[in-house]
């Protein structure tokens, strides 16, 4: 498949993603202080979404949908450094034209935008490494075995799910750069002057979970190959010939 067409994929995954994820927040007033039905809903929505996407366009572009999961690819070595960048800029897009929906069908409702936990960048940039790791940790695991294809995608959406019901409380839960931007554009303010925290961080926590996964795999090495039977009896295999005249000398007797 084309690169145009990966893009436009990818695109599409973010623009659903924010519309459906931050729009759900959005209308039923997600707050993270108060663990009620909005709280949960949010964090479902977000994993739905994804499973959703990864069983739709996950066939043409990987169902990224998320700049941190890209850089993790590319640390991975699974995608060029030419995708990468235009798989970024797609994804972006996506989430700026999600933004641009929640603020014509919700004005001022904050557009489920990103906000600091207790006003503190450091704690904000720490929280959000941590999910994005596990986040993209999650997904490149599941999608180097082969034998989990038909599942990732229920995978990873109940792992982002997981990871918005424990985050949502501290940060809102960005994990994703382009979630994050296309609905701080139009929430502005705090919003948008925090942004920066929720790129930075979940592309470092996409970073170390490439890292880490690489030298864990690394590390484990291959399944022994099981013994022929000749060498679990501890006794060589005897040639066809051999076996053929002992068979006729018997004979002979």
């Amino acid at each position: 498949m084309s690169l145009m067409k990966k893009c436009a994929a990818e695109c599409l995954g973010t623009f659903v993603l924010v519309v459906f994820g931050c729009g759900t927040a959005a209308a039923l007033g997600c707050n993270g202080s108060v663990p009620d039905a909005a709280y949960f809903m949010t964090a479902l929505a977000f994993g739905l979404v994804i499973v959703a996407m990864a069983y739709s366009v996950g066939n043409m572009s990987g169902c990224h949908i998320n700049p941190a999961v890209s850089i993790g690819m590319l640390c991975s070595g699974k995608m060029t450094v030419t995708e990468f960048f235009a798989y970024i800029a797609s994804q972006f897009i996506g989430g700026i034209l999600g933004g641009l929906v929640l603020m014509a069908l919700l004005p001022g409702s904050g557009y489920g935008a990103n906000g600091l936990y207790d006003n503190n960048i450091w704690a904000s940039l720490l929280i959000e490494i941590i999910l994005t790791f596990v986040f993209v940790f999650a997904i490149i695991g599941v999608t180097s075995k082969k034998q989990f294809g038909s599942a990732a995608g229920i995978v990873i959406g109940l792992t982002l799910t997981l990871i918005h019901i424990f985050g949502i409380h501290f940060t809102g839960t960005s994990v994703n750069p382009a979630r994050s931007f296309g609905p701080a554009i139009f929430a502005g303010g705090e919003a948008f002057t925090n942004v920066w925290v929720f790129i930075v961080a979940p592309l470092v926590g996409g970073v170390l979970a490439a890292l880490v996964y690489k030298l864990i795999d690394g590390c484990s090495g291959e399944a022994e190959e099981e013994p022929a039977p000749a060498a679990a009896n501890n006794a060589p295999a005897k040639p066809a010939h051999a076996a053929n005249r002992n068979r006729k000398n018997r004979k002979k007797k």
